[in-house]
């Protein structure tokens, strides 16, 4: 393969979603839905935390920065992938790469360590409730969320900046939808170990430690609800975690599909239907999980759009 010492030069391709014209004709449909499903969705679970009292708490907190995040995944993959398909023009520029590749690296990051503050939330709130008051107090619980972005935005940036390094083949084909990092170092023709090395020492502090997190604190949660002697006392401690468990069962076991279909089949119909999941379907669940089940989100939901029903009757009186 013929080498360019174009670091900062020439365009990348996106070949994804451009064989198959009756998958695209289908995608073009069905991406516009699922974004406004998930970007509705999502700023309906954060005004009705913000305008409805009961849910002032830190868990409901912490779920109005997952939404946040999840708005801003979807927004960095969907509106670019419509635009490959509609126009047919699959081209971004060096900059461009590097910006999509950012932001598709920080708001997963972003979840990985909000589901991790919400696991503590939960662990907090089974195995010392007398004292979740105290311990996850409004000071503690900003500390945290802003942290979590901040850990995030800093620690997404060595893996994106370290691309600068690198020289690329003429053929800068990326058989995925998106810029992501893993599909870009594979068609550099630059020596990639020290990006590898970047990209596994984040994945260690961005993905595994919180992953960690997230299991002690369950082993705890499980710990002290099995102390529990009554069986309706155990359901409602269990209730209480089941639906961000099934968050982190989502977006973990979706994560892991990706990198195992990826790795089994780079180019296999499978690797794009687990792409299509963890960065589509996921974010767009994520509300959905938290309301179907909990009564006062679903009362707080009912007077957002209460509220929002007479406002757009007075615009058009």
């Amino acid at each position: 393969m013929e080498r360019g010492n174009q670091t900062g030069a020439g365009n990348f391709i996106l070949l994804r979603f451009s064989d198959d014209h009756d998958l695209q004709s289908l995608l073009f449909g069905l991406l516009p839905c699922m974004y406004l499903v998930t970007v509705l969705g999502n700023l309906l679970m954060i005004l009705a935390t913000i305008s409805d009292s009961p849910l002032h708490t830190p868990i409901y907190f912490f779920l109005s920065n997952l939404s946040l995040a999840d708005i801003g995944f979807t927004s960095t993959t969907i509106p670019k992938a419509l635009r490959n398909i509609q126009t047919q023009s699959r081209v971004i520029t060096f900059p461009g790469c590097i910006s999509q590749i950012y932001f598709f690296v920080v708001f997963p990051c972003q979840n990985n360590l909000l589901l991790t503050v919400m696991a503590y939330d939960r662990f907090v709130a089974i195995s010392h409730p007398l004292h979740y008051v105290v311990i996850m107090n409004p000071r503690l619980c900003l500390l945290m969320a802003l942290g979590s972005w901040l850990i995030s935005a800093l620690g997404s940036l060595p893996e994106s900046m370290t691309i600068l390094r690198l020289s690329f083949c003429i053929n800068r084909e990326i058989p995925h939808f998106v810029y992501d990092l893993p599909e870009v170092l594979k068609i550099a023709c630059y020596d990639t170990l020290i990006n590898n090395e970047v990209v596994f020492s984040v994945a260690i502090i961005l993905a595994v430690f919180p992953l960690t997190g997230i299991l002690l604190s369950y082993s705890q949660i499980f710990s002290s609800i099995l102390r529990i002697s009554s069986d309706i006392g155990k359901y409602k401690a269990f209730s209480t975690c089941g639906s961000h468990l099934l968050l982190v069962s989502l977006f973990y076991g979706s994560g892991l599909g990706v990198y195992l279909s990826s790795a089994a089949s780079p180019s296999s119909r499978m690797s794009l239907m687990a792409s299509v999941m963890y960065t589509m379907v996921t974010p767009m669940l994520n509300p959905f999980i938290y309301s179907l089940r909990n009564r006062a989100v679903k009362v707080a939901l009912a007077r957002v759009l209460s509220n929002m029903v007479p406002l757009s009757e007075s615009s058009f009186a």
